[in-house]
């Protein structure tokens, strides 16, 4: 992959393979709140918004799997792109609790991860994203230490987070996504965020003609392979918002090369621990599912994992 890469290493290091076992009430993510994404509106109105329509946070979904991609020690940081090309996407999550009238969270810090223009996750340098993709430039070590689009935010008193990032790039049998994790109880240490328990895992997803564009685009269409669209998703399962699916702004409607703003409400049970083994599909990955091994000092992933990253 082309782009300057600031070589930061994880310092723990872990690969949690997917069990797809059932995920501890609470972890919850909820639709709507739609008006959180106006790039005009302040966080006040967007928190007073979000206590004021408490009847669409009863609309809710349980968690999904964590995917075998993950990675301990992210940075709490607001650009995670370390030099990645691709289109700008700026991401703005609102952190609410579900259980007390969608009251904003303060303090819950919202970890995501995901994969470059061509797929490729940083620490799974090697793993083949499927299709025919250029292989990344960093080899061996140095590329698996990278942490390339992974990053913390820690929510403001409105319950606010927001992230500078790309968007995603695809992989073989998925289609394009944003892994999620809201944590609380925990605090930032080290440049990272530690303790505390997890309440909700999840994935974002992206509509099927806003992805398809991006793709023509450059670096992403050098990846060519049979891209997998929304309805046909091993984990995305037609919710709309309920189910991940971001509000995208383009920053520039004549020009998606100019970015996207994206955003979402995310409704927690700030009492309740997640697994990180979620539901969201599963079976038996194609021929051509990404290959290859986790650093040395983490858990090789199931392949049944593998089929639902």
């Amino acid at each position: 992959m082309t782009g300057n890469h600031k070589e930061k290493t994880i310092s723990r290091r872990r690969a949690l393979a997917v069990t797809g076992g059932t995920v501890a009430a609470g972890g919850l993510v909820a639709a709507g709140f739609q008006s959180a994404s106006a790039d005009t509106t302040s966080d006040a109105t967007a928190s007073a918004t979000a206590s004021s329509t408490s009847d669409a946070c009863m609309t809710l979904m349980t968690s999904v799997t964590e995917g075998p991609y993950y990675l301990d020690g992210a940075l709490v940081r607001k650009d995670i792109t370390e030099g990645k090309a691709g289109v700008p996407l700026t991401l703005r999550l609102t952190v609410v609790d579900a259980t007390d009238g969608c009251t904003p969270v303060k303090g819950a810090a919202v970890e995501i991860w995901h994969c470059d223009a061509w797929g490729y996750y940083s620490g799974y340098t090697t793993a083949n994203p499927g299709g025919s993709a250029p292989a990344e430039s960093e080899e061996g070590d140095s590329a698996n230490d990278l942490t390339y689009l992974r990053g913390y935010q820690v929510a403001n008193a409105n319950g606010v987070v927001k992230f500078e990032t790309i968007f995603p790039g695809w992989y073989t049998p998925r289609t394009c996504h944003i892994h999620v994790k809201v944590h609380t109880g925990g605090e930032k240490e080290d440049g990272t965020y530690e303790g505390g328990k997890v309440n909700y895992t999840g994935q974002f997803f992206f509509a099927d003609d806003i992805a398809e564009e991006i793709f023509t685009l450059d670096p992403y269409a050098k990846h060519t392979g049979s891209y997998t669209v929304l309805a046909d998703d091993m984990v995305y399962d037609g919710g709309g918002a309920a189910s991940g699916l971001l509000t995208l702004k383009a920053v520039h409607k004549k020009d998606p090369s100019k970015g996207y703003k994206g955003s979402l409400t995310l409704g927690v049970d700030p009492d309740a621990e997640d697994t990180g083994g979620g539901g969201g599909g599963g079976g038996t990955p194609p021929s051509d599912a990404p290959t290859g091994a986790p650093p040395s000092d983490s858990a090789s992933p199931s392949p049944s994992a593998s089929a639902s990253s």
